[in-house]
């Protein structure tokens, strides 16, 4: 749980794009002075999970529980291509075509962008 892999993490990803908010939970490495004052100085909101409340990030634990599982342990990528690839392939299938009990049986896209949009992703 050391706070410098996460800060070379958000630098890159800060290269790449600015986002307006920036949600974690409290753990050390993101409430470090080091790290909330990148984001600080990038003029970035700093959102912090409730201490003890794991209820809110479950929807996103699930989602990378079903990512592991469902997709890259069973592939065992051997290249970063190859994980991009079959990643990106997984979310198309997650948000386009996969139906989800939670949101009764539609699509995350359905959801998002409702019904007759969602045929645009496909």
């Amino acid at each position: 749980m050391e706070a410098d892999f996460c800060i070379r993490a958000l630098e890159r990803a800060l290269a790449l794009g600015k986002p307006d908010i920036f949600n974690t939970d409290q753990g050390s490495q993101f409430t470090s002075r080091d790290f909330t004052n990148i984001l600080l100085n990038e003029a970035i909101l700093i959102s912090m999970d409730g201490k003890g409340r794991a209820m809110d990030n479950i929807f996103i634990e699930r989602l990378w529980r079903s990512l592991k599982y469902d997709e890259v342990y069973i592939h065992d990528y051997h290249t970063v291509r190859d994980a991009r690839r079959g990643i990106g392939n997984y979310f198309s299938l997650y948000n386009n075509e996969r139906l989800h009990q939670s949101l009764n049986y539609m699509t995350p896209a359905e959801v998002y962008f409702g019904k007759r949009q969602q045929s645009l992703w496909k």
